[in-house]
């Protein structure tokens, strides 16, 4: 099974089959993959956002493109000594004929303030930019999300616009 590894974490791509299962039984998809059962503390708003991604994007676009399900997919957060998901980050696509994709995180309230969402999106970003394809990679935020504004600009995004009441934030392969 492929994975990315960091100093703390291990970023899991789920494959078509893990998001099918998730969406069936969340507990018996983390023990397929070797994980404890996590009992995340997720928003609401965020939680009606990853079962819509989950439905209308991960599974359908994982089984459309399964030669390149790693941009189509939710990647586990996971911390490697507890074997626990704390988390979920990737892009909601290949990279375009610019190449340029999007990234997106959730990370579980319990964990926050403790630089694991710096870790992952470095480590994701790095695995991104290491495709020959990819050149600039957008996040978007909400306009009153400081945590996430700030860290985005900790790991080297750059403010590059808005969109309604989104941020926009890029960065670029160096």
């Amino acid at each position: 099974m492929f994975f990315l590894e960091t100093e703390r974490l291990q970023l899991i791509p789920l494959t078509h089959d893990l998001l099918t299962l998730c969406q069936q039984d969340r507990a018996a998809m983390e023990a397929k993959l070797g994980l404890n059962k996590s009992d995340m503390r997720i928003d609401p708003l965020y939680m009606t956002e990853l079962e819509d991604a989950l439905t209308h994007f991960w599974i359908p676009m994982t089984a459309a493109h399964p030669d390149r399900y790693l941009w189509y997919t939710n990647w586990e957060i996971v911390l490697k000594e507890e074997r626990l998901a704390i988390g979920g980050i990737g892009f909601i696509g290949y990279p375009d004929e610019n190449g340029q994709t999007e990234t997106g995180f959730m990370l579980d309230k319990n964990f926050h303030s403790k630089g694991y969402a710096k870790e992952a999106l470095t480590g994701i970003t790095n695995w991104a930019f290491s495709h020959v394809e990819v050149s600039t990679i957008i996040a978007k935020t909400t306009t009153d999300n400081l945590p996430s504004r700030t860290l985005l600009e900790r790991v080297g995004f750059l403010p590059a616009g808005q969109e309604a009441d989104l941020l926009i934030y890029n960065k670029q392969r160096v």
